[in-house]
């Protein structure tokens, strides 16, 4: 049974779907793209996630965006069941031949995006929007008023941040106050630094949404970490990466993953991972 969620004012799933690796490069092309949302989509999935910034440096801005516009406008299922967030504040650039992040915080732009995304997503006001990163250069309150002129536009129903700290989350609280409803940060087996923000969030009523919860794919990284999620999956008979995401939704009810995929079959392995229920010796286990 498909675990729902309070996420904010939304009730949706707890695992949603992560839209950047189907628009960045790497990506399988768009008909893939299209293919594995609508697999999310008919297997229960009413969260998806995006960006502004999910496209390939040097091509088209915003395709991850236009992806996810197409797939629910040629989705035959129930349209307004689905919560769909969008993040600004960063853009797509080359460094020789490393695509990088460049950030962009300042308020003025960020509201320009914030209107270019809801476009792209062909709505009059976009769920839930969140500033992507803090942009050194530009005083964090500033590009939280940013978001703020999105929210009193209209052009955003409600906000989030995202690759926050404890001190920047408590900047951007003073300034949305109650229209602030989710932190998403990196949390992972190999990403524990954010534990402190979880735990926070737990105690404000913030939703807390992993992204790259299953650690990633675009930076290596010690795969023995996820030894101890291999061994419990091995004793359940499915994948490890199932064990993970279930580990992370019993940190709290709060907790909410985003995991990505390049095709359907991974996207509907993950989206099983709510009907496992782990042991207190496993949760102990597992850490």
């Amino acid at each position: 049974m498909t675990l729902f969620r309070n996420l904010g004012p939304f009730h949706t799933t707890a695992i949603g779907h992560g839209e950047m690796p189907l628009t960045i490069e790497n990506n399988r092309g768009h008909d893939v793209g299209i293919e594995t949302l609508h697999a999310s989509l008919d297997a229960g999935c009413r969260h998806i996630d995006t960006a502004w910034a999910y496209y390939t440096p040097g091509e088209e801005e915003q395709t991850g965006e236009k992806l996810v516009r197409e797939a629910l406008e040629t989705w035959k299922g129930p349209r307004d069941e689905v919560t769909v967030a969008t993040k600004v504040g960063l853009r797509r650039a080359w460094d020789g031949d490393k695509p990088i992040w460049p950030r962009d915080g300042k308020p003025e732009h960020l509201i320009e995006y914030g209107k270019q995304s809801a476009q792209a997503l062909g709505v009059d006001s976009i769920d839930l929007l969140y500033l992507h990163r803090h942009d050194p250069e530009v005083p964090y309150n500033e590009s939280c008023e940013g978001i703020k002129a999105l929210l009193d536009q209209g052009v955003a129903q409600w906000a989030g941040v995202s690759n926050v700290s404890i001190e920047q989350l408590k900047i951007a609280q003073e300034i949305l106050g109650d229209k602030l409803v989710a932190v998403q940060n990196q949390y992972s087996p190999i990403h524990l630094e954010t534990q402190d923000t979880l735990e926070y969030c737990a105690k404000e009523g913030l939703a807390f949404v992993c992204w790259s919860p299953l650690g990633g794919y675009r930076h290596p990284y010690d795969e023995h970490l996820f030894d101890p999620f291999r061994e419990v999956a091995a004793k359940h008979g499915m994948s490890y990466q199932r064990v993970v995401l279930a580990w992370e939704l019993a940190k709290g009810d709060h907790m909410f993953v985003i995991p990505g995929a390049h095709h359907p079959e991974t996207i509907l392995d993950s989206l099983k991972a709510d009907e496992l229920e782990l042991s207190r010796e496993e949760l102990a286990f597992l850490g």
